[in-house]
């Protein structure tokens, strides 16, 4: 009888060099997103401590609405609405462009999630006031400014 442990570890073997490989071809690197540099002491991945990517209000620079739908089933459907801005889930991480990236959402003060487009369903609040928070947010993560001022919007909700 063989033995099925010894089949697994060379199966695992050349089965990690194999995806290895495959990666290497596609271009795939092992550098990851460097949590080191540019993210505070810490390493933490520190938004608030990254420095805001301001533009002046020239009739070019990013607004943002947004409106809270209930839904029929639960939560909340939250509708973004943007102008001059597009959302760049395939650039996150990488330079900043003008004009594009991603939101983050908010709730009660504690992000909730990145959003790439323009609609995001809300569940899982509890019962209760709370304050859902919208800001758009170049590549790199770094809020956007106009004037001075965030790209951001706050709603009140109070969910049954």
């Amino acid at each position: 009888m063989r033995n099925p442990i010894a089949f697994l570890v060379i199966g695992l073997f050349f089965g990690t060099g194999i995806g290895f490989l495959w990666a290497a071809s596609q271009g795939i690197t092992l550098d990851g997103h460097d949590h080191a540099t540019g993210h505070g002491a810490t390493g933490a991945h520190d938004h608030s401590a990254m420095q805001a990517l301001s533009v002046a209000d020239d009739g070019t620079a990013p607004t943002l609405g947004a409106v809270l739908h209930p839904d029929s089933v639960s939560g909340f459907n939250l509708e973004l609405t943007t102008q001059n801005f597009t959302f760049t889930p395939d650039a996150v991480n990488a330079a900043d462009t003008p004009n594009t990236g991603h939101a983050h959402i908010y709730v009660d003060g504690v992000k909730r999630a990145r959003l790439y487009g323009n609609w995001f369903h809300l569940d899982d609040l509890t019962p209760g006031d709370h304050v859902i928070a919208v800001e758009l947010n170049a590549n790199s993560h770094s809020p956007i400014h106009v004037n001075g001022q965030p790209v951001r919007v706050e709603l009140q909700v109070n969910a049954p």
